[in-house]
């Protein structure tokens, strides 16, 4: 049995940094201070992170049969997550995003690749069946699995699962693609302030918004608003911050912590994540996240 099962993408990051990362047509060439291939992903740096922190985790996605694919599984497995679920597409590659990292900001560009093919006969049941709690990470990503999502929902809840999704940017601008109607079999909503803003959570029993350095809070329907603050750390990069946060708040409420430690223990994930380049590099155990004050 799994404490935790991820749904989501698996893509991994190119992070580049340096003093001058604007591209310049006319085949200019420029130097730049490094470069990481590294776990990318919400989900997958979600699922890392629960790994790191003690959770028996489970993931599921799709990856090419390529070398980034690969390393994808590989790099996964190595972190203590179940990849055994995974499904390999042939006639796609495996996403990729690449994202300039500089002065406390990123820039990016992703390759959807595989991303978006994952669907709900690719998740295999048992895996479903016996899960403490399922999370879906990038929701409007997921073009495919989208439509099969209310009924894992509903097999996940059935087996005695709680439920909790990430939809993270919405790029096409709707804030919809069903996760309004799906929200009220959804035990729990991750979201930034701009996703707060944009999405109707109405139907949500809990809404975590995720404030970066200044902390987070939880909005239980109908009860008072929980806040915390975030912790200050030396900052290297913010890559896979929100997903190493919804992963320490998952695994306090999945250990018996109450909603406030909860979110400290998140806000303490997150922030410690971002200690080194890329987004499952400084992730904490559990002791590490539970000693920051």
């Amino acid at each position: 049995m799994h404490d935790l099962l991820v749904l989501g993408d698996c893509n991994p990051d190119l992070l580049i940094t340096g003093d001058d990362l604007a591209f310049e047509f006319g085949q200019r060439e420029k130097l730049v201070s490094g470069m990481l291939l590294t776990v990318g992903g919400s989900a997958s740096i979600t699922a890392c992170g629960a790994a790191r922190l003690g959770l028996r985790t489970a993931f599921v996605g799709v990856v090419g049969d390529d070398e980034f694919g690969r390393f994808m599984l590989g790099e996964m497995q190595g972190l203590g997550v179940d990849v055994s679920g995974c499904s390999v597409e042939p006639s796609a590659p495996t996403g990729i995003t690449v994202a300039a990292v500089q002065h406390g900001d990123r820039a990016m560009l992703t390759l959807p690749g595989t991303i978006a093919s994952l669907t709900a006969d690719q998740v295999p049941p048992e895996l479903v069946a016996g899960v403490r709690h399922l999370h879906i990470g990038s929701y409007y990503l997921l073009d495919r699995l989208r439509p099969g999502l209310p009924a894992l929902v509903a097999a996940a809840r059935a087996a005695g699962a709680t439920v909790s999704v990430d939809p993270q940017e919405d790029t096409t601008g709707g804030w919809d693609g069903g996760l309004p109607a799906l929200l009220a079999d959804v035990d729990v909503l991750f979201v930034n302030e701009q996703e707060a803003a944009a999405i109707d959570s109405s139907a949500c029993p809990l809404v975590v918004v995720k404030r970066g350095p200044d902390g987070a809070a939880a909005r239980p329907r109908g009860e008072p608003e929980v806040a915390v603050g975030g912790f200050a750390v030396e900052a290297v990069d913010a890559t896979g911050a929100g997903d190493s946060f919804d992963a320490g708040f998952l695994a306090g409420r999945l250990t018996g912590l109450d909603l406030e430690a909860s979110l400290r223990l998140g806000c303490a994930c997150g922030a410690l994540s971002t200690r080194r380049l890329g987004g499952t590099t400084a992730q904490p155990t559990w002791d590490e996240a539970r000693a920051l004050r």
